[in-house]
């Protein structure tokens, strides 16, 4: 008993030297031999401690094991993201002619809506009506609608719903949350309205889904009434977590004088709280107002985060704020935050590829510990937006020497340089390289990129026809290659590209006339 209390003393604080020195002792004494409790709790242990090689490896040496024994390991992989070896672990389970229990079903449940797994989930769906268990746990249902939900199975999750003893406030929170991922706003308000019907009291987690669901398309209205039922119930006065939610939707939504008068009245706000209205600055084109958000926030003690950084990191690099993007990036080294944070380090190279400082833009992304093309093309946007296009072309072939894969970002930088340096072979190159990966078909950006670098090498023809083939044709397309006819002087091309342009329903716009008065001029 006493080893049995320290295993899972050690268990709760992660502390697996001492709960080795703990097995080490107890398998002196042979006392795993026939003692199925202790064999659970060593497991639980190992697993907890995210042993789990170790925890299977005591599991596989134990004379006898039980559901218990198999729903620790199967709960340590879940809770370590590794759902297919729960997967693995359920199916020996099964094979050693043991049944699954609640904590089994729970488990493998959860697992299935990690992974989207929705034939396994409705495999244990018909398990566990056939055992006749759903009559005797609510968690079960709740387990089973957050499931049918994260598959993306709306209609599902609300039909386990509609079974009375299946609405308690979880398994409601778990279809708002489905409707929340999918932005059906609409609906998790309706299933709101339900449960007040049904006089089923909303928690705080409700409240929060439901924000979650207005902010993701900008119900501003509904996110007005939501706001309006937390502020009867007294619940900012004590719930930080549906304060942030609050001024996130308003953020979200755009309404940021809102969203910072909820801030002010909160009795008490974190650093997430500052998060949500910084960000919501930044997205609204007000850079400057996120930063004097940032210096309010400092002020009042609060330390930054890494989502704080990387916004701040953006409005500077947005308004050229460089000498505050420097004191940011002093403040993430002398944290070491560029060691596991990759985000971090690509917007701190964005900031300065678009502050100017191009050489100190290539040095941050030299020393980060890894680097990706995200990262790669904040430099390559970063010189090409400075006419450094040599630069952009010279570290392109450095980029793909690392093996790195360019995407359509990094495609459209280059496609620029190559445009104005005039460098028609390696354009066509890139040309090649975007049609065999097939990505002009859902990246309109890409053809009005290929159509400028034609333009600007001076091969109207071959723009023409690229355009002509674009599978899909925007007013920025057509703008690239009217440009150019007008450049050149070529009065009729340009007419008659602005007829093809209106007859595709397509409406000029200021550069589409600008290019059109040029030409007749």
């Amino acid at each position: 008993m006493t080893y049995i209390c320290i295993l899972k003393a050690c268990g709760s604080v992660r502390t697996v030297d001492k709960g080795k020195q703990i097995h080490e002792e107890f398998a002196n004494k042979c006392l795993l031999l026939n003692n199925i409790v202790l064999s659970n709790a060593l497991v639980n242990m190992y697993a907890k401690c995210g042993m789990l090689a170790k925890a299977q490896e005591v599991l596989e040496e134990l004379s006898v094991r039980d559901a218990v024994t198999w729903n620790t390991l199967i709960a340590g992989f879940v809770q370590h993201e590794q759902e297919h070896d729960a997967f693995h672990c359920f199916a020996e389970m099964q094979r050693e002619g043991l049944s699954p229990d609640r904590t089994t079903f729970l488990c493998i449940l959860k697992a299935c809506g990690t992974t989207k797994a929705i034939a396994k989930g409705k495999e244990i769906h018909y398990a566990i009506v056939k055992r006749g268990m759903l009559e005797k746990s609510t968690m079960l249902f709740t387990a089973l609608v957050d499931m049918y939900a994260k598959c993306g199975v709306l209609s599902k999750a609300k039909e386990v719903l509609e079974s009375p003893l299946a609405r308690d406030v979880d398994s409601w929170n778990a279809l708002i949350l489905g409707y929340a991922r999918q932005e059906l706003s609409s609906e998790a308000l309706k299933c709101f309205e339900r449960m007040q019907r049904e006089r089923i009291s909303p928690n705080e987690v409700t409240f929060i889904y439901l924000l979650k669901a207005c902010g993701s398309i900008g119900a501003i209205d509904e996110g007005i009434r939501v706001h309006d039922e937390i502020a009867n119930r007294a619940i900012l006065e004590k719930s930080i977590a549906v304060g942030n939610a609050l001024i996130d939707m308003y953020a979200k939504c755009g309404v940021l004088t809102k969203a910072q008068q909820v801030l002010e009245a909160l009795p008490v706000r974190d650093t997430v709280s500052w998060n949500a209205l910084i960000s919501g600055y930044i997205n609204e084109d007000q850079s400057q107002v996120a930063l004097n958000c940032f210096t309010k926030m400092q002020r009042e003690g609060l330390t930054p985060d890494e989502i704080t950084l990387t916004c701040v990191l953006k409005a500077c690099g947005t308004i050229g704020a460089l000498r505050k993007g420097k004191e940011i990036h002093y403040m993430i080294m002398t944290r070491g935050l560029l060691a596991n944070n990759l985000m971090l380090g690509t917007t701190l190279v964005d900031t300065y590829a678009k502050c100017g400082l191009l050489e100190k833009a290539q040095q941050v992304l030299e020393e980060l510990p890894v680097r990706d093309n995200v990262s790669w093309n904040a430099l390559l946007a970063g010189y090409v937006q400075h006419g450094k296009d040599f630069e952009a072309l010279k570290y392109f072939a450095v980029m793909q020497r690392e093996g790195l894969s360019p995407d359509e970002a990094t495609f459209s930088s280059v496609l620029k340089a190559c445009g104005t340096t005039g460098a028609m072979d390696k354009g066509i190159q890139i040309h090649d390289e975007i049609l065999s990966k097939g990505l002009i078909k859902t990246h309109a950006m890409l053809g009005t990129a290929l159509v400028d670098m034609y333009v600007k090498c001076g091969v109207l023809s071959k723009a023409q026809k690229v355009l002509e083939e674009l599978p899909i044709r925007d007013k920025f397309s057509w703008n690239a290659l009217i440009a150019g006819y007008a450049e050149e002087g070529h009065s009729n091309q340009v007419l008659e590209c602005l007829e093809q342009m209106q007859r595709e329903n397509l409406s000029p716009d200021d550069v589409t006339f600008l290019s059109i008065l040029n030409a007749c001029s």
